[in-house]
């Protein structure tokens, strides 16, 4: 028979590994939480782009959660039916229809543009966003768009959170064209690195990784990465990180004075000679006649720039 000493020391250890495990799931949802910042809420300054895009909805089962999930998400066609196709994947805290100017960016450069809402973020289905469910995400856009465009060019395209996604979705496919991101890391590990904390030993503490710099590494398309100069919350020299562990084909665009979020809108006409020159896509003829006035009707107002902005981590 078991003597009572016996007994306390397996129950001290059950309670213990069971306030472990507690302990490990409530920082897990907490990192979700800080990291995603999910929000059904459209951030103001850009609502106005998102009227006139279709809206559409991606279902499918998932294997993570055993369920039928369901994603929101904006399309923007082109009239040309042999034009590239292009994944739009957000960053953190706003839906897409905040993403709305840059996706017009990039309908105007050329594509036709689809962008998501992560599960529990805008209308999509879930509450809480994690790094798996967001790859799943990601991953269904992605069909979709292979079934209702199978003979289009497919490019992916993620800023700043969004570009971990991207990066992740794009060493998973062997069908993309090419894969652009802006404003993004190698790692969280790495951004929190940049934080005045960021000398404590947090990195095994860390449940959502992102390890875009490991998977960037395994991507066959061509690559090109864009970082704002004066980017605050994701400092350029962690977009250059992500830039070298990519193969070649790659090209690095460092936009001068491009900030966290407009440096699509500040480095427009760059942006339009690295697709052509990087993906083949338009004519120089499209670089001499490129907007070059700024802000066009799709950019977010310039006092809307210089007021905070959602980010994707906080410090």
């Amino acid at each position: 028979m078991m003597s009572l000493r016996r007994w306390i020391q397996l129950s001290s250890a059950a309670l213990v590994c069971f306030a472990l495990l507690a302990g490990c799931a409530a920082l897990d949802t907490q990192q979700r939480r800080w990291i995603f910042q999910p929000s059904s809420d459209t951030w103001r300054g850009a609502s106005y782009a998102a009227e006139g895009m279709d809206e559409l909805w991606i279902e499918f089962d998932s294997r993570l959660e055993g369920d039928r999930a369901r994603l929101h998400a904006l399309w923007l066609p082109q009239d040309r039916p042999d034009a590239p196709v292009l994944l739009y994947l957000h960053g953190a805290r706003w839906d897409v229809r905040s993403s709305a100017p840059r996706m017009r960016r990039m309908h105007d450069l050329g594509f036709a543009v689809l962008g998501i809402d992560y599960r529990g973020f805008g209308q999509s289905s879930g509450d809480l966003p994690s790094e798996r469910l967001a790859y799943e995400d990601a991953r269904a856009a992605w069909d979709w768009m292979a079934r209702e465009h199978p003979q289009a060019r497919r490019f992916i395209y993620g800023h700043s959170l969004g570009g971990a996604i991207a990066t992740h979705l794009a060493s998973e496919v062997d069908d993309a064209a090419g894969l652009l991101v802006e404003a993004s890391f190698p790692s969280i590990r790495d951004v929190v690195s940049t934080f005045r904390w960021g000398w404590l030993p947090v990195g095994p503490l860390i449940t959502q990784r992102f390890e875009a710099a490991e998977h960037i590494a395994r991507v066959t398309a061509p690559v090109l990465v864009a970082h704002g100069s004066a980017d605050r919350f994701i400092r350029p020299e962690l977009g250059r990180q992500l830039y070298e562990r990519a193969p070649e084909p790659k090209r690095w665009l460092l936009v001068d004075g491009g900030s966290h979020h407009n440096t699509s809108a500040v480095g427009q006409d760059a942006y339009r000679v690295a697709l052509r020159e990087l993906f083949g896509l338009g004519s120089e003829q499209d670089v001499v006649q490129s907007r070059l006035e700024l802000p066009s009707r799709h950019d977010v107002p310039p006092q809307a720039l210089a007021a905070p902005q959602p980010v994707v981590l906080t410090r």
